[in-house]
């Protein structure tokens, strides 16, 4: 079953509206104080204590803590004078639950601002965690979906150790609901941090598989803000300067960690991705990859790199044009070659950087007799919200999610 005619009228309508609304100046679009450079992560508490903060809840997870990323932070606040708690017990894919613990040890250590420290997981539940305490009688689920956080968080201070989700700038957080197996989008401006550190020395330890992962989770961000509908202001220039840097700079990053400018330059991609679909919006690479992360756990980033390529070939010539600027972009020789192989090269060139870092063609486990159930959430996600090039039908979704799972 495809689109019918009055369904693609309606997500059309709405993406329009939404579209003008985001081109705007209502929801205050200001690019967060940035910290930025090997090292800065010690400034961070100078910047806190200069807002007249005099405690802060830390949010990361114990993978973090336990190789001591942490500890110069611990050192610089300790120096400034500012009290911190921490919570370290944030879960892949953190759920409802590991939100409301968060928001339970800021009240009762009496914090006044967050420290997002750590990779999307972190960042997540640091932000739903803020939002239930500015918004005690709204639960997560009742935050599910566009503009449901009422009041404003206590400040935010966003520290990413992944090149990556870009969430430091972002109006997104997403949560798993272990009842329903689902992943959940809470999308709002108020969830987007006010201060950011990009310290290119706290990725250095990654592992050459998050590296990529991260990556491409990043290079998901700018191509399906650039290929959308929704494109307004400033946002193509982010997502082409995303581009740009990782093509320029993963394969380096993944092969020789210690490598801080490729670290750096990675940081920087993801900022300016986050920096752009923050406001053009994703796809429906996140919406299925939100959906089989919910079933089956799949790291997000990895589920963004094996899923990418399929939508984009799914979209055929509605995306061509802009693909193919994107080869352009991305500095691959283009001697020759037509619109339609640009663009054709552009995926291939994906396909290729995943298979260089060891990234699977398909996501294995996946069910056939989930695969109604994952196709009808993703569109529930993805329509009529994500300005997608080509819209997608309920036999459309599932027979693309049968191909990245190699179901025969």
């Amino acid at each position: 079953m495809s689109v019918s005619p009055l369904s693609k009228f309606v997500c059309r309508a709405y993406q329009t509206g939404f579209k003008l609304v985001m081109g705007t100046d209502f929801f205050n679009w200001k690019e967060p104080v940035l910290l930025e450079g090997p090292g800065s992560i010690r400034k961070l508490p100078e910047l806190v204590k200069s807002k007249g903060i005099g405690c802060v809840l830390i949010v990361t997870d114990k993978g973090l803590t336990g190789l001591h990323l942490l500890d110069s932070l611990y050192e610089e606040l300790e120096n400034s004078h500012i009290e911190y708690k921490v919570f370290d017990d944030v879960q892949p894919n953190p759920s409802i639950e590991n939100i409301e613990a968060a928001r339970d040890a800021y009240l009762r250590g009496g914090c006044e601002a967050i420290i997002a420290f750590g990779g999307g997981s972190p960042m997540d539940c640091a932000k739903l965690a803020g939002a239930r305490v500015a918004n005690p009688n709204t639960s997560v689920r009742k935050m599910r979906g566009l503009l449901k956080v009422r009041k404003p968080l206590p400040p935010l201070f966003a520290v990413p150790t992944t090149a990556g989700t870009g969430s430091e700038v972002t109006l997104a957080a997403v949560v798993t609901d272990e009842e329903t197996h689902e992943k959940c989008p809470v999308n709002d401006p108020k969830l987007r941090a006010g201060y950011a550190v990009l310290d290119p020395e706290l990725t250095v330890g990654l592992p050459p598989h998050v590296t990529s992962t991260t990556g491409m989770d990043a290079l998901t961000h700018a191509v399906e803000a650039y290929i959308g509908r929704s494109n307004v202001a400033n946002t193509e220039d982010f997502a082409k300067k995303a581009v740009k840097l990782i093509f320029d700079n993963i394969q380096t990053a993944y092969k020789d960690g210690k490598n801080i400018e490729a670290r750096g330059n990675m940081l920087k991609a993801s900022y300016y991705a986050g920096m752009a679909f923050t406001r053009a919006y994703v796809g429906y690479v996140h919406a299925i990859g939100h959906n089989l992360g919910g079933f089956y756990h799949v790291p997000h980033g990895l589920a963004m790199a094996v899923i990418m390529p399929y939508v984009l070939d799914y979209y055929g010539e509605a995306a061509q044009t802009r693909l193919a600027e994107l080869y352009d972009i991305a500095g691959f020789d283009a001697t020759g070659l037509t619109e339609a192989q640009k663009a054709q090269g552009f995926i291939a060139k994906i396909r290729e950087f995943n298979a260089a870092m060891g990234i699977p063609e398909h996501i294995e486990g996946i069910l056939e007799k989930d695969v109604p159930t994952i196709a009808q959430r993703a569109l529930k996600e993805g329509n009529p919200l994500y300005p997608v090039p080509k819209l997608m039908g309920f036999d459309e979704c599932m027979a693309l999610i049968r191909q990245i799972g190699d179901l025969k």
